[in-house]
């Protein structure tokens, strides 16, 4: 767990695994916050609708904007606190916790493998 962090800039491979993950995890984050919408739209709650719609979409910008990000020291800040929103949006899309945990995992994954790809391209250059 050496390479996990939750500040600092990253190697070019890392951040490129890094975005890519958050660009899918955007997507995906969208299409939920558009099935928050609809549920609520449908049942009793339907006051709601609208705020889980804005939420979850504030919550794929912020997907996006920390993969933009990612090459400063606060893109791995913003992109935890996007994988801590996503699981959070549990609460409002149940289905949205195996999700969440599916990119958390491809998160820490790509973070941890691409420090050691940064690394071993390091010292592959400074032969």
């Amino acid at each position: 767990m050496r390479g996990l962090r939750f500040y600092g800039t990253t190697g070019r491979f890392t951040w490129r695994m890094l975005a890519t993950v958050l660009a899918g995890q955007s997507v995906i984050v969208f299409f939920g916050a558009l099935v928050g919408r609809a549920v609520a739209a449908a049942g009793p709650d339907s006051g709601r609708s609208t705020a889980y719609l804005l939420a979850g979409s504030a919550i794929a910008a912020l997907c996006l904007l920390s993969a933009a990000l990612l090459r400063g020291p606060w893109g791995l800040t913003l992109g935890w606190l996007a994988q801590a929103l996503t699981l959070l949006s549990a609460l409002v899309v149940p289905l949205m916790l195996p999700a969440g945990l599916v990119f958390l995992a491809l998160w820490v994954a790509s973070l941890l493998q691409g420090t050691r790809t940064d690394a071993s391209d390091g010292q592959r250059l400074h032969r």
